[in-house]
């Protein structure tokens, strides 16, 4: 691969629902600009684009893939993305290089959910876009009826290249004197519309459909030529960014610029090490030059630079603004961090990856390899950073949350090829607490004599509900009964009570605890000897006082179309939910809901099954309830049961 100018670079990202031909439609450009002498498979495992491991046993794309077509002059730096909604992030981090965007069609399918939610990207990241209908090979296909789909879903922006009324009329909108001259009757000239209608994609006023079959090459050179004539000049796209002052400003696509470079993919090779894809936002990269990382604020120097087509890698010593290239080995850099000058610091906004929504359980199949999991891992949050590693502190449970099991399953199976780990899913662990819904009024008393000098403390303590999170303790002693330097340690022995409760062993909240009255002994007592006193205090009066078992209730918010909001309003109630309201929007209706968190571990793939994968929701949490007493009958008797077994 040579080096090009930044006016023969073209980078696009294709998106699109699964199975519709984008890593196949890359084969078909490699192949007419022969690349390779045969067209790969995706089924076959043998595809430029899917060249992982796993992408190879699994039989789709699962990593976004740096491609580069060289087609008449011009460098298609292609990103194929993956169709599957586990791996959505992908697709945010391609298109955070302000890439042109294909939404790739199957002509047999038309729209499906993959192409709605492509959508809502495209219109989030503000990516000129094409649509480009493929397999029109297939018996029994309609491209008009396609066309026709995707003009009503989508808009009249979306037009045909051989439509010309729509076009001329289109492209007259790109500057005042074209519309002049349409006006008037005059035809334009070639470079007047081309001119246009690169200006009206730009814009977002034009959204060119094409259509080809990858399969048999049909139409793949038409493709080639209007993306080569069309996508957006790497001139035109200009990168908001923040300085070193935290002004914002705007960073032009100039190769005599300051060089500033955008991480948006990393690789994580166990043999190779780190590879960083980057974009050459401004300036000239040399080999060997120093950059600095804002975010870790450390620099970094720029060794091993080449151009990847896949898994082939060519070393280069200089690219240029608005190309993309890999670099190796980067120590201090991660995926969505910025690289520039020291002493002209810039920072790009990072990369609105999703939140977790599906968290699963998981230990190592071999309890001495704990250590080796974590690492691993940590190794694998820096290919994939929407899914997160996570220690609860309560059920000392290993978590780890993702966009659903797919996803979690891959990071399982990568774990377990790269690094050797295999690791067992558990049964997920609530975090419960206890309470109390009444009073009591209980003395805890130690006494303890042997031998030498004893051991005496006498407490007297009344407990009741409290609207503090933790313990609300005060003391109205009179007369000297319990000496005031032993009211620290009367507190310090409920305070660790507080950390297992007698129904279940779980952490003790809401509880007021008033030390009015006890005794001592002269020599025998200590601060130890009130501690065990307010500790069998505790251990009593919660007894006492109709202790109950809490559990987190988590807030919902869910995104759906409204073909399907009776489903999930259906369903809400099965899982002990309540929808609190409900809003309109632009892309359906959000539905404010809180469920306990038992009940939605498998939400994510719940939603996704009633919805056809269209809905969403994020969840946080939001109180603590008391837990039915059949269910806390359950969670004591599992507790007494493995206390039993130690």
């Amino acid at each position: 691969m040579k080096g090009y100018s930044s006016d023969k670079i073209r980078n696009i990202v294709l998106l699109g629902h699964g199975s519709t031909g984008k890593t196949t439609f890359l084969e078909a450009g490699l192949l007419n600009t022969k690349v390779i002498s045969r067209l790969g498979k995706v089924e076959s495992g043998n595809t430029v684009s899917d060249y992982e491991k796993m992408e190879i046993e699994k039989g789709y794309t699962i990593n976004q893939t740096l491609v580069p077509v060289e087609y008449n002059g011009t460098k298609l730096n292609f990103i194929d993305t993956p169709g599957f909604f586990d791996f959505a992030g992908e697709a945010r981090a391609a298109l955070s290089t302000g890439a042109t965007a294909i939404i790739m069609v199957d002509a047999s399918s038309g729209i499906q959910v993959g192409t709605e939610k492509a959508w809502d990207l495209v219109k989030e990241y503000n990516s000129p876009t094409f649509f480009v209908i493929n397999k029109i090979d297939k018996d029994n296909v309609n491209v008009d009826e396609v066309v026709a789909a995707l003009q009503d879903k989508f808009g009249t922006a979306c037009v045909t290249l051989d439509d010309k009324d729509a076009l001329d009329e289109a492209v007259a909108g790109a500057d005042e004197e074209l519309m002049e001259k349409f006006f008037e009757g005059e035809p334009f000239t070639d470079e007047e519309f081309a001119h246009g209608l690169a200006t009206g994609i730009h814009n977002g006023d034009i959204m060119p459909i094409l259509t080809m079959s990858a399969l048999t090459g049909e139409g793949v050179d038409t493709v080639l030529d209007s993306l080569c004539k069309y996508v957006p000049k790497p001139a035109t796209v200009v990168t908001p960014a923040k300085d070193a002052d935290d002004n914002d400003i705007e960073i032009a696509c100039d190769p005599a610029g300051d060089l500033v470079l955008f991480v948006f993919k990393t690789l994580a090779d166990p043999f190779l090490g780190k590879i960083s894809y980057a974009k050459v936002v401004s300036g000239t990269l040399k080999s060997g030059t120093e950059v600095y990382n804002p975010r870790s604020e450390k620099s970094e120097k720029l060794g091993s630079v080449f151009f990847v087509r896949g898994k082939s890698q060519e070393m280069t010593d200089t690219v240029v603004a608005g190309d993309m290239v890999a670099l190796g080995k980067l120590q201090n850099t991660k995926t969505g961090d910025t690289l520039c000058a020291k002493n002209k610091q810039v920072r790009i906004p990072a990369i609105a990856f999703p939140s977790p929504c599906y968290f699963i359980a998981v230990e190592a199949a071999d309890k001495n390899e704990d250590e080796k999991m974590a690492q691993g891992l940590s190794r694998l949050m820096e290919e994939d950073p929407t899914f997160v590693l996570e220690r609860n502190a309560e059920t000392h449970q290993t978590l780890l949350g993702g966009q659903g099991d797919i996803q979690l399953g891959i990071i399982q199976a990568k774990l377990k090829d790269r690094y050797g780990v295999s690791v067992n899913v558990v049964p997920q662990k609530i975090a419960y607490r206890e309470t109390i819904k009444g009073n009591s009024d209980v003395q805890g008393k130690h006494k303890k004599q042997s031998g030498g000098a004893g051991q005496y403390g006498d407490v007297h303590i009344r407990f009741s509900p409290s609207q503090e999170p933790g313990l609300e303790f005060s003391e109205e002693l009179f007369g000297g009964s319990v000496p005031k330097n032993y009211v620290p340690a009367v507190e310090k022995g409920l305070l660790e009570c507080m950390e297992k409760g007698p129904l279940a062993g779980c952490k003790v909240q809401n509880i007021k605890a008033v030390l009015y009255d006890g005794s001592y002994h002269e020599v025998d007592s200590n601060e130890v000897s009130f501690k065990i006193a307010a500790s069998l205090a505790f251990k009593k009066g919660i007894v006492e006082a109709k202790p109950c078992l809490l559990e987190p209730i988590m807030k919902l918010e869910i995104t759906v179309p409204e073909a399907y909001v009776g489903a999930v309003m259906g369903d809400l109630p099965n899982r002990r939910g309540i929808v609190m309201g409900m809003d309109p929007t632009m892309s359906g209706t959000v539905l404010h809901a809180e469920a306990p968190q038992s009940e939605l571990f498998d939400y994510a793939i719940a939603l996704r099954s009633m919805t056809q994968a269209r809905g969403s929701f994020t969840v946080e949490f939001a109180r603590y309830a008391e837990l039915p007493g059949n269910l806390a009958d359950k969670v004591i008797a599992a507790y007494k049961a493995s206390q039993e077994e130690k």
